[in-house]
């Protein structure tokens, strides 16, 4: 069997082992997520809608909502609805929570994508030149930058950036929002493929404020991961091996090292887009961003359990599928993984 049918293989059992194991993760999610949803608001209709309804209103609630069900059949009911991925209406509003996740859904991902390319184009230069220049200067700078970063939360770091550099308010300018045809949902993916450039460049504006304070929380994860993973490349025996045969030192860093230093970084890229959709919560709430975690907060206040229920369990099943995409890509770079 040649080289390249072993890897192949691996590379499949890999994904095959990763698949199976990533059930019973999720089905501990969602066993988690009912379980807390039960226990935390105790009777979820009294809990949203006491002293608004008389004995026999909520009674006729509890027995629509199936709530005076058994505990497993309502268990039963809430798998069958995350597979039909029909999370029922809402109390307070009346709305369809899949219809939430749609319309709003891409603003939190707009958000959590500019946050994720804001710590990628500033964490790994810094920790690029962090681990070349050890214990110089940039070095210092650069630790203490990642460790305030990662230290101080959003609620900190975003009203401070709306002070120092204007305060920014929703997705766009409220005549931007009004004109754009809406096709995927995605407002900047939305206004370019209707060709207008100045609704781009006006969503671009109000994105980057909310990106940065977002992005703050990881870009400290990358400086001191993309750091000490150099560091220990540039001590191995292959990057001594190079410079014996004379490879410039620049060349020896790039194409060895910093390479090599990557690794370690995609590994955890699943966790820290875990993290970003915690902090997106905050993050759209203070600039009043139009996503899934401003909802989630509006919910929460009003008690709304089946809204919150569905969307925390969106959230969970967005961040197990992102952890195995990670997981596949990871395999392919690093074959060392599959084994």
């Amino acid at each position: 069997m040649s080289n390249t049918s072993k890897q192949s293989g691996s590379l499949r059992r890999y994904i095959l082992t990763r698949i199976a194991l990533a059930v019973p993760m999720v089905l501990i999610l969602l066993i988690l997520v009912f379980v807390m949803m039960r226990v935390a608001p105790g009777d979820p209709i009294s809990a949203s809608q006491g002293g608004k309804l008389n004995a026999a209103e909520l009674a006729a609630r509890r027995k629509a909502a199936g709530f005076d069900a058994p505990l497993y059949q309502q268990f039963w009911d809430y798998l069958k609805s995350v597979v039909t991925l029909n999370f029922g209406t809402t109390f307070s509003d009346r709305r369809s929570v899949r219809d939430i996740i749609i319309e709003n859904g891409g603003a939190t991902l707009t958000l959590t994508a500019g946050a994720l390319v804001f710590a990628t184009v500033i964490g790994i230069p810094v920790g690029l030149l962090a681990g070349r220049y050890r214990d110089r200067p940039v070095d210092v700078v650069a630790r203490l930058a990642s460790t305030v970063s990662y230290a101080a939360p959003v609620f900190v770091t975003a009203p401070l950036l709306m002070l120092a550099f204007g305060s920014t308010s929703g997705q766009a300018s409220p005549l931007i929002q009004l004109n754009v045809p809406t096709q995927t949902h995605i407002l900047i993916l939305d206004a370019a493929l209707d060709g207008d450039w100045d609704a781009v460049g006006d969503i671009a504006q109000h994105l980057l404020l909310p990106s940065i304070a977002l992005g703050l929380l990881i870009v400290g994860v990358f400086i001191r991961m993309i750091r000490i993973n150099l560091i220990q490349s540039l001590q191995g025996d292959y990057i001594e091996a190079a410079r014996a045969r004379g490879v410039r030192e620049r060349h020896v860093v790039a194409r060895h090292g910093f390479r090599n230093a990557l690794v370690p970084v995609v590994t955890v890229l699943g966790l820290q887009v875990a993290m970003l959709l915690g902090g997106a919560v905050l993050t759209e709430k203070i600039f009043n961003w139009p996503g899934i975690g401003r909802q989630l907060i509006d919910y929460i206040n009003q008690r709304d359990y089946v809204a919150v229920q569905g969307i925390v369990t969106v959230f969970a099943l967005v961040v197990v599928v992102i952890s195995l995409l990670i997981d596949f890509v990871n395999a392919l770079i690093d074959p060392r993984v599959r084994y």
